[in-house]
């Protein structure tokens, strides 16, 4: 299949700033549907030891970059799907921090299953703090279908 185009492997984004805000917590908490008062309660948060309200442990999951990954750009988006997805925490992330932001593509193996050839793309986002402290590492894993599984997975 080999179509992601592997020189591209190590390549990392611009470097991007996040505000991690109490309202955007607070909103992605209830999203999610949880309750916790960590992510909602600033007196409660302080009470646990925290500087602030705690960000669910999947928060980073919105950390968007402002342009799209150049290993993405040339890719048919009908045929991308998650894969799977892992935090690895250094420090607790909490509002009032300003991270700076860092999309890398680690990795792309080729894979084949029932349904044909695909490739997993492998990608890091990490989060260091203003002073360059690691906070999270969002680890990424997207697949990218033959074009014959969604030619015969089409309703069209």
């Amino acid at each position: 299949m080999t179509e992601i185009d592997r020189t591209l492997i190590g390549t990392e984004m611009p470097a991007f700033e996040v505000e991690v805000e109490r309202g955007a917590i607070r909103k992605f908490a209830r999203a999610i549907g949880d309750d916790n008062p960590l992510f909602l309660d600033v007196t409660f948060a302080r009470a646990k030891g925290y500087a602030d309200l705690l960000a669910p442990p999947t928060f980073p999951t919105t950390f968007r970059t402002p342009r799209q990954a150049p290993w993405l750009e040339a890719l048919d988006w009908r045929r991308i799907v998650a894969g799977g997805v892992a935090f690895t925490y250094r420090r607790p992330l909490v509002a009032g921090m300003s991270l700076v932001c860092r999309f890398t593509l680690v990795d792309v193996e080729e894979k084949r299953s029932s349904k044909g050839a695909m490739e997993l793309m492998k990608q890091d986002l990490r989060a260091e703090d203003d002073a360059g402290a690691l906070i999270v590492i969002l680890s990424r894993t997207t697949i990218y279908r033959s074009l014959d599984h969604v030619e015969k997975a089409s309703l069209a």
